[in-house]
């Protein structure tokens, strides 16, 4: 049994991530602004309702950990926002709220998190191929790719720091995906893998892909991106 914590969590792969980990007799801290009621009853779930773009908000993430779990195992960062917009009419606001979310974000739920992990702990970032040097880039999505990219320079540093202690940082980007989000941006487009099929890869690499990988960068697409 692990204690898992794992952010987007109110739709989408983070939903199914959590009720897989919970079904499967995990213990999930499951992170989102907004909690499906599915995952409120579930009794290996506590929710707690986070913004990731307010890092006074994550010292509840400490202090649960702390009086329940006492330890964390794996950490699943899966919360994004995406800002779909050309680059001369995004605002500096708009800007820094995308990194707020995707990359401050990890880095503050990091800080609140690996006091409590040890020799064993994974720390897994959900990139995007749109953040991979080199990849297909679509116009409209600078702030969201770029910090997506900036997320896999992160964990490959943290990898580094905390090698000695047994934390294990990797990074999954993944390609196209049919979530509600990737609706909400591209209406109509048909993605080739559903939201259900990557939290399942999703969950078997976090719980043993620490075995075999540290401070990488795993491409998961079947497409470019």
């Amino acid at each position: 049994m692990k204690n898992i914590v794992i952010t987007g969590t109110s739709r989408g792969i983070g939903y199914k991530l959590a009720l897989q980990f919970a079904d499967a007799g995990h213990n999930v801290l499951a992170l989102s602004r907004q909690m499906p009621q599915v995952l409120l009853e579930h009794q290996n779930i506590t929710c707690l309702s986070t913004d990731l773009s307010d890092e006074k908000q994550l010292e509840q993430v400490s202090s649960f950990i702390a009086g329940s779990w006492q330890k964390a195992d794996i950490i699943i960062h899966n919360a994004g926002a995406l800002l779909l917009k050309p680059f001369k009419d995004i605002t500096a606001e708009e800007f820094e709220y995308i990194y707020k979310v995707n990359v401050f974000g990890v880095a503050a739920l990091n800080r609140a998190v690996l006091p409590y992990m040890g020799k064993g702990g994974h720390v897994v970032t959900i990139s995007s191929m749109g953040g991979v040097q080199g990849s297909m880039k679509f116009a409209g999505l600078s702030a969201y790719s770029s910090s997506k990219g900036a997320v896999i320079t992160l964990s490959e540093l943290l990898a580094e720091e905390y090698k000695e202690l047994g934390i294990a940082f990797n990074v999954l980007a993944l390609g196209a995906v049919n979530t509600e989000m990737l609706q909400e941006a591209f209406p109509g487009y048909e993605a080739p893998l559903s939201a259900a099929e990557m939290a399942d890869y999703i969950y078997n690499f976090a719980l043993t892909g620490n075995r075999y990988y540290n401070g990488k960068l795993l491409q998961v697409s079947s497409s470019t991106p």
